[in-house]
């Protein structure tokens, strides 16, 4: 396995938002409103990424 320097951009920007869509799923499940915050902002976070550093 690489070292997380070596990953690409986009592999971590996959990661943050297919985690998430898990902190989403679980917040929502559990109704725990700071689950679906942190999702919400993770997923900020990966578009901002994704706006940023286009290939």
């Amino acid at each position: 396995m690489k070292p997380l320097r070596e990953w690409g951009m986009r592999s971590r920007i996959v990661t943050l938002m297919i985690t998430s869509a898990v902190l989403v799923t679980a917040g929502a499940l559990t109704e725990w409103w700071w689950l679906i915050g942190i999702g919400a902002w993770l997923l900020i976070a990966a578009g901002l990424l994704e706006m940023i550093y286009r290939p």
